[in-house]
């Protein structure tokens, strides 16, 4: 969810079950447009969907365990008289500078010191990324991850399949395991042979969103590239 939206996220909208997956209907966000900007006066303004129609609606399946978590809140806190679940001490909406102060107290407590230096998670806008990525990285249809964030397929790989640090640690053992391999043969043969199986099933489909052209494929199995 885009921070917008989890601020005018109310609890007819949450679909949460005492157990499985729950599913959040997203009709729209809350932004801080100032009172200049405004045809009320006030300081925030409900818009759509972003680049939606007025009144579509974006269902997002959740897992079991923000289900709990958003059951919790509820039982903690309740809700807003409009039915909002989250809302500061006054019962209005939440500023984004209220909520980066949070965020930033909580990087200082749980990041390393090579972490901030890298800027690691530096907005709560950088959670939505880290979420899409992480659905790529489990495996989920791109056209899947695209719909449940409300984007196209091409702005998701352009803007949201953002580096894992479990996807370097994957990519360094898959380098090793291969490396070790062709440097156990004996001869080019038997490294054509090492190097053989070491391709994924969909290997031809990655290549090519990658832009790299297929050659010839080898007598035993191994691709032979040209860039």
């Amino acid at each position: 969810m885009r921070p917008a939206e989890v601020i005018h996220l109310q609890k007819s909208q949450c679909r949460l079950p005492a157990s499985g997956w729950g599913l959040l209907n997203l009709k729209g966000g809350v932004v801080t447009a100032g009172k200049e900007w405004t045809d009320d006066g006030a300081v925030h303004e409900i818009h759509s969907l972003k680049r939606r129609a007025a009144k579509a609606t974006r269902p997002v399946p959740i897992p079991p365990v923000l289900v709990r978590m958003l059951r919790e809140h509820i039982r903690s806190f309740g809700v807003a008289p409009d039915g909002r679940l989250f809302r500061n001490a006054a019962g209005n909406y939440i500023d984004a500078s209220a909520y980066g102060i949070t965020w930033g107290r909580a990087r200082e407590t749980v990041l390393t010191i090579d972490e901030h230096a890298l800027d690691l998670a530096k907005r709560p806008y950088d959670l939505r990324h880290a979420g899409i990525s992480f659905w790529l990285a489990s495996g989920v249809d791109p056209a899947e991850c695209a719909r449940r964030a409300g984007q196209s397929i091409q702005v998701l790989f352009r803007y949201y399949a953002k580096f894992l640090a479990d996807a370097r640690n994957h990519a360094n053992t898959l380098i090793e395991d291969s490396m070790r391999r062709w440097e156990e043969a004996t001869d080019d043969d038997d490294a054509e042979s090492a190097l053989a199986g070491s391709w994924p099933g969909n290997a031809p489909e990655l290549l090519v969103r990658a832009g790299i052209r297929v050659g010839d494929i080898g007598s035993k199995g191994v691709f032979r590239l040209a860039a």
